[in-house]
């Protein structure tokens, strides 16, 4: 009776240990403490010194193993959606301390792998959601020399950690821009896009010149091949509208509607940058939610603008939107939604006037991979015939709501998938800048 109080007695303290200075048995004080219970069947008085000696021997290794390692982790600050980035986190303490085991805690949506090590962590942090998050304190673990006693405490405090929208793939655009190599997808094209209209100079033809820049009076007169230079016009306003409402929730793959439609006006942003122009955005419920008067190099200032916005769970009231820009200097307005059949629909086509009275216009979403799978794949069952007849519904129904815009007055209606929406957006961009549009 007495030895199984005594055991009791040093489960509870172990307990408390944890609950209060997070000192707990081992594996091996555990099997050395069912060792002793079995013992005592057979001979109770050499059971109470074994428990003796262990209790004596747990005390002695948890005064061995105090806490004493200093850590130092280096991780990013902020980190793209999606993108990976190195997380590392050393140790230093004194030889007498024995195993070191370092976690890294993790939080939804942000992945650390491998999450725990020995001694030093090296691992590699991802986050799979825009916004503000909080990286917890790394957890550290220290065993005494005969492995019966460890500590576990959580050192330093947790880290803000922004996540902003796939900013490496759309600087990736904004080079292919700046050194000529961007074509739009389905057009085969010589030399950069968005040639200008106005003209700058005559100087000699380059192999990559745009046959139509063949300035032919120039070259009879010269007797060698010459170009027209146009200079690309500058200081043009173009504004992204936003829908965050409840619509652009639906996830696409690894990420949301509305992501996609970040990481698009991104991209635009970095371009406009790169061309001279000016870029604001505005995102909205049924609310604006967030709005940037359009400004030259405002690429930073749109990105820091929206890399937090989340979808809302309401409808979208696009006439107060359209209205907010409307009254603005005319400008390309880039409008990203989801599109739907026409009864969703319907407000947005009701309110497009608002913007093509004076505004160039460009409505883009993102399509569905489930719907082109349903229609691409052979059917093998039943089931998928029923499947791929829904899909082209939808897909009808997309297309009809497509042309009712485009009646509306909206230029161009863009649908892409997610990871190819920035880089049509981008494309209508300059589509419209080559056709003095903006």
């Amino acid at each position: 009776m007495i030895l199984i109080l005594l055991i009791i007695a040093l489960v509870a303290a172990s307990a408390l240990g944890l609950a209060v200075a997070r000192l707990s048995l081992t594996v091996r004080a555990a099997l050395l403490l069912g060792g002793v219970a079995l013992v005592a069947l057979a001979d109770p008085a050499l059971a109470m010194v074994g428990l003796g000696v262990l209790v004596a021997a747990f005390a002695v290794d948890g005064w061995r193993s105090r806490p004493s390692a200093q850590l130092q982790r280096v991780a990013p600050s902020i980190l793209a959606r999606g993108v990976a980035a190195d997380l590392v986190v050393t140790t230093t303490g004194p030889a007498r301390v024995g195993l070191r085991r370092v976690r890294q805690g993790q939080v939804p949506d942000i992945e650390v792998t491998p999450p725990e090590a020995d001694e030093e962590l090296t691992a590699r942090v991802r986050a799979t959601r825009r916004g503000r998050h909080t990286l917890p304190p790394v957890a550290v673990r220290t065993a005494g020399p005969l492995r019966l006693a460890a500590w576990y405490r959580d050192v330093g405090g947790p880290a803000d950690l922004l996540v902003y929208p796939d900013l490496p793939a759309a600087r990736r655009l904004a080079l292919a821009v700046r050194q000529g190599r961007f074509r739009d997808p389905g057009r085969i094209t010589r030399g950069p896009l968005g040639l200008g209209t106005d003209f700058e100079s005559i100087r000699d033809y380059l192999p990559d010149d745009d046959v139509r820049q063949v300035n032919w009076p120039a070259t009879i007169r010269t007797g060698r091949p010459m170009s027209n230079q146009y200079r690309v016009e500058q200081d043009r306003d173009v504004v992204c509208v936003v829908d965050a409402g409840r619509l652009m929730a639906a996830p696409i793959g690894d990420r949301t509607r509305l992501d996609a439609a970040v990481d698009a006006v991104a991209a635009v942003a970095l371009v406009a940058d790169e061309l001279g122009d000016r870029c604001g955005v505005v995102v909205f419920d049924d609310q604006v939610r967030r709005q940037l008067s359009p400004r030259r190099a405002g690429a930073d200032a749109v990105v820091r603008a929206i890399f937090d916005a989340e979808p809302s769970p309401v409808d979208a009231d696009y006439e107060l939107a359209f209205r907010t820009v409307g009254a603005g200097k005319r400008a390309l307005v880039l409008v990203l939604v989801d599109l739907l059949e026409e009864a969703a629909a319907r407000p947005l086509v009701d309110a497009m006037p608002v913007l093509t009275g004076r505004h160039a216009v460009v409505v883009a979403g993102v399509t569905d991979p489930d719907l082109d799978a349903a229609i691409r794949e052979p059917p093998t069952a039943v089931g998928d015939v029923y499947a791929a007849a829904v899909a082209l519904d939808v897909l009808d129904a997309r297309a009809r709501v497509a042309a009712q815009l485009r009646r509306s007055g909206a230029e161009a209606v863009i649908e892409a998938p997610p990871e190819r929406l920035a880089a049509a957006c981008v494309g209508a961009y300059l589509r419209a800048k080559a056709r003095a549009r903006l």
